[in-house]
């Protein structure tokens, strides 16, 4: 993603912590930096504080320690209405005895806007979703994506420069979920708002955001741009957490020219690019994506190690063939091929040479 985001503070996060209970913290010490224009994804598991990140932000929560800038300013004191912030839940939250016009004016009111600017306004947000012809029914008279296409034009109709998202996507069912997706995507980049959007969905993180940050325990593990993500993860969390990956056990035996020779658990030899691990006798986990791992040797550098590998399970899946391997005790490696007619379809039982560039796998903490 090319966007150029214009400033690096506009949002921040300096050393913020955060406990319910005066012991345990559930943020701990983020400093977080989020530029005007861009779109950051608070991705992670269920209790890695992600949530309690975006309810600081948006006022409903109140940090331990630390503070929080938007454009600039402390707002840890300024109340949430006042923060001038668009919010979009995964409940909707639209007031069901009003229709959908006077659910988008009600903010409006409240910031005492005149009835024809009011009018003006909302008739642009609804547009903006493609639900201009809905103004007059009520929540209750529409679908699930609907609902949520006015949720999300509730929180624009003021024209906010920072709109926060919690799992707005969560009720929808996976075909209107993958097109709200590139439809937020679109309306905030040509709008030009600051989004921080909260999900567990690591699909949706990749394919909508400008940068990710994977929660863990409180902790930012990894922030990059999703390809980097994807492809570069700096610990095995986010190796395991992001896509589907590949995981084999082993210890360092050397560390040469960039380049780590890691001795499986098997015995088996392997090349992997060293990401954390410092010296030879240090135990480590590789990681290898799944579409990575090639069946045909003739496609690998000179001098690559390659591994024995028996085939456990060959499915089906149209555009790809997923490919489930006994590797070095792990009976559970996946290779993903796509579908093309010179693709041999393997049999279980079947014994195959599988192997991979020494940059494509990661040695990992263990």
């Amino acid at each position: 993603m090319s966007k150029t985001v214009t400033d690096d503070g506009f949002v921040v996060f300096d050393r913020v912590q955060k406990s319910y209970d005066g012991e345990t913290l559930v943020v701990k010490d983020l400093n977080l930096s989020i530029g005007k224009g861009e779109f950051l994804t608070m991705l992670g598991p269920s209790g890695s504080g992600k949530t309690t990140c975006l309810m600081m932000l948006a006022g409903f929560e109140t940090a331990t320690h630390g503070d929080i800038l938007l454009d600039g300013k402390p707002i840890n004191n300024i109340s949430p209405h006042k923060r001038g912030i668009g919010m979009v839940f995964q409940n909707y939250a639209l007031f069901p005895h009003m229709t959908i016009a006077e659910n988008l004016a009600f903010p409006l009111e409240v910031r005492k806007m005149s009835k024809s600017d009011r009018e003006a306004k909302v008739a642009r947000a609804l547009d903006m979703v493609q639900m201009g012809s809905f103004g007059g029914r009520r929540p209750a008279q529409l679908s699930g994506g609907q609902q949520q296409r006015v949720a999300l034009s509730r929180a624009l109709v003021f024209e906010p420069d920072l709109v926060l998202m919690d799992e707005p996507l969560g009720a929808l069912d996976k075909q209107l979920r993958e097109h709200m997706q590139f439809e937020i995507k679109h309306i905030a980049d040509n709008l030009g708002i600051t989004v921080v959007y909260v999900t567990h969905d690591q699909t949706e993180a990749l394919t909508m955001s400008d940068r990710v940050a994977v929660f863990e325990d409180g902790r930012i593990q990894q922030l990059a741009p999703p390809d980097q993500l994807y492809e570069e993860p700096q610990n095995s969390f986010v190796a395991q957490f992001i896509g589907e990956n590949n995981t084999l056990q082993g210890v360092v035996k050397e560390i040469n020219k960039g380049i780590a020779l890691v001795q499986l658990d098997d015995g088996s030899l392997i090349d992997a690019k060293p990401v954390n691990v410092s010296k030879p006798g240090e135990r480590t986990q590789v990681s290898i994506r799944p579409e990575r791992v090639e069946f045909d040797m003739s496609r690998l550098n000179e001098g690559a190690h390659t591994l024995k590998a028996e085939v456990l399970e060959f499915i089906y899946m149209g555009d790809i063939f997923r490919t489930r391997l006994r590797v070095a005790g792990n009976d559970n490696f996946i290779v993903k091929t796509r579908n093309a007619p010179d693709q041999v379809r393997l049999q279980p039982g079947q014994t195959v040479e599988i192997g991979w560039q020494a940059e494509d796998c990661r040695a990992l903490d263990a």
